[in-house]
């Protein structure tokens, strides 16, 4: 552990001393480092303080809604709608798990993580005029831990009593929680007792909700479109953490069947602001007049934000997928290098890593430190962990793929399968190898069917199966399926927020998307929670867990690009400095001179 004197000059505090424990207060607070905005800042470097506030931001769904709960497990809750309820502090985009005063407008901290206390801003007020509490705030607290989102009581079993000292001070008891977990605190969404008291947080809700941010809903249609209006007289508008962000009066979402229909409404002026996630729409889908002309702005932005682990997903409790050697197989019949040229425009890179464009990417053989960790688990591991850097199959990109597709029989054969009358059959059962791949997204079909013809090639049969969002969410969240095209979340490191994916304690949660229990994975993880102290040691777990979540071949990677692909209508003016972990729409404002030319 650092010094305590070293914690307090890095967080800007001044600390005081009760029973062998040292507390300290403090405004901004950082998870690793020094905050970069000091106790006196008065806005982020990423905005325009003084930029105008006004007209609408016009965007988009897919799919349908009939629920205006955030929290909600039943039913289809509307996009946007995290935005109704602040959070005790926020962080900024600048920086990655550094927090700053909101509802709460300090905090104090035992230095062995034993405890937190928030105190809460005398002037903060839900959106219907009444005062937020620290009662609310342990209300909020309690509800989340019994109703609404089921992970959410398992991570906080850490949390070991809440108590209320007055109105405005609320004190966590924490067992065994690292700094990590103590922050995840910070970012509890604030309810209002009088409104939630009577209603169930898991099921859904019909009617605009009491919320405690600076937006709520002004309007709504269940499954057409939604508007979020800023509150006029939101007491924390001019707070240091929202100036020159939210800078909209309204917000819009209207619901479109699929991402195709929606483009066309965008293409058709119905939409401000898209952002492309589709190659060859990119490359060949704006050749329209707005852009030509210059009312429609398209434009990349390159990025250094860490990258999620977007792939073709394994049940690993699906009967065919239970064996690592079968998955790794399926893998040889993924041809990216084809698919880059030929479908993707050369726009993207192969993703390599669970920790993509970060340092604990396992980029190299094991240390000396990780195999110190590796070794007690030498046998229950892939023997590759030891001896290889993990890289996915490559091809020419010709569409050769001859010697791949011999390397996939091996593997199958090894594994008990042989081809008999054209078809991938199992020696001892005689199950032909057929599984399906479920997405809600015709984009994810059309990718997939280059893979799906590979797999026949070696006998495979692999339906694609399209369900609407709503099932696709259900039997994902029960585990329903063969295959998924989905993705893990980016780790800028490896947190305590594991536990959730990954390990065996967790694995009703939706997170674990892979279905994995594995005594193995648990270690490493534990091994991550254990170490949050400590940045050296953690570099090695992450790396270590990393080099295991790969070769255990969960998932056949697919692809990522470091740039946002951004078209938008050319009314919007924006910070010269832009936020480094995000776009920063929320600081863009709406520039009449821009807006009178385009009329």
């Amino acid at each position: 552990m650092k010094a305590v004197i070293r914690i307090w000059l890095l967080l800007l505090v001044a600390p005081w001393v009760a029973a062998d424990v040292n507390y300290i207060d403090a405004k901004g607070i950082a998870l690793r480092g020094e905050p970069k905005y000091d106790d006196d800042f008065t806005h982020f470097e990423y905005v325009n303080p003084d930029a105008p506030k006004g007209g609408t931001l016009r965007s988009y769904a897919t799919g349908t809604f009939d629920s205006l709960n955030r929290y909600g497990q039943r039913g289809d809750r509307v996009i946007g709608s995290e935005a109704l309820n602040d959070t005790l502090m926020v962080t900024s985009d600048d920086e990655i798990s550094v927090y700053y005063p909101l509802i709460a407008e300090r905090v104090r901290f035992a230095d062995d993580y034993s405890s937190i206390t928030f105190f809460i801003h005398p002037d903060a007020t839900f959106t219907d005029g009444e005062a937020i509490t620290a009662d609310d705030v342990k209300f909020s607290f309690e509800k989340f831990m019994t109703q609404g989102v089921p992970q959410f009581a398992s991570y906080y079993a850490f949390v070991t009593d809440v108590t209320v000292s007055d109105n405005n001070s609320v004190t966590f008891q924490l067992e065994g929680a690292d700094r990590e977990q103590m922050l995840s605190l910070c970012s509890l969404a604030v309810l209002p007792e009088h409104y939630w008291a009577d209603k169930d947080l898991s099921e859904p809700l019909k009617e605009v909700p009491v919320g405690s941010s600076g937006t709520t809903i002004s309007d709504f249609k269940f499954g057409q479109y939604v508007i979020y209006q800023r509150v006029e007289d939101y007491w924390a508008e001019d707070l240091p953490v929202n100036r020159g962000q939210n800078n909209f009066d309204y917000y819009r979402y209207d619901y479109y069947r699929d991402q195709t229909v929606a483009f066309e409404a965008f293409k058709g002026g119905e939409i401000d602001l898209w952002q492309e996630n589709i190659a060859k729409q990119w490359a060949t889908g704006y050749d329209i007049p707005a852009v030509r002309n210059g009312d429609v702005i398209k434009e990349t932005i390159e990025h250094d934000i860490p990258q999620k682990m977007q792939g073709f997903i394994f049940n690993t409790k699906a009967p065919m997928f239970t064996d690592v050697r079968v998955r790794k197989a399926l893998s040889y019949a993924l041809d990216f290098e084809w698919m880059n040229k030929n479908l993707f425009y050369d726009q993207y890179t192969r993703t390599v890593s669970y920790f993509q464009e970060t340092q604990y990417m396992a980029r190299d053989l094991p240390s000396e430190e990780e195999l110190a960790i590796l070794e007690p688990i030498r046998d229950q591991i892939p023997p590759e962990v030891f001896t290889d850097v993990y890289e996915p199959p490559k091809t020419d990109g010709s569409g050769n793929l001859r010697a791949n597709l011999r390397t996939a029989l091996a593997l199958l054969k090894d594994a008990g399968w042989e081809v008999k009358d054209q078809k991938m059959t199992h020696v001892e059962t005689g199950e032909v190898f057929a599984f399906e791949l479920m997405t809600f997204s015709p984009v994810t079909e059309r990718v997939a069917i280059p893979f799906q013809e590979n797999l026949k090639r070696l006998g495979i049969e692999m339906s694609i199966r399209q369900v609407d969002t709503s099932q696709f969410v259900n039997r994902w969240h029960n585990h329903d399926f063969d295959m998924i095209s989905w993705s893990y979340s980016a780790n800028a490191y490896p947190s305590s927020g594991l536990q959730i994916v990954w390990h065996s304690d967790f694995i009703d949660s939706t997170y674990n998307q892979a279905n994995v229990t594995d005594p193995a994975i648990d270690y490493l993880i534990m091994g991550i929670v254990e170490n949050q102290k400590d940045e050296d040691a953690l570099l090695h777990w992450g790396r270590a867990l990393d080099r295991v979540l790969l070769w255990n071949h969960y998932v056949i990677p697919q692809w990522h690009i470091s740039q946002y692909r951004i078209a938008y209508v050319n009314k919007f003016s924006r910070p010269d400095i832009r936020p480094k972990y995000a776009l920063g729409t929320n600081t863009w404002w709406i520039d009449p001179a821009k807006a009178e030319a385009l009329n």
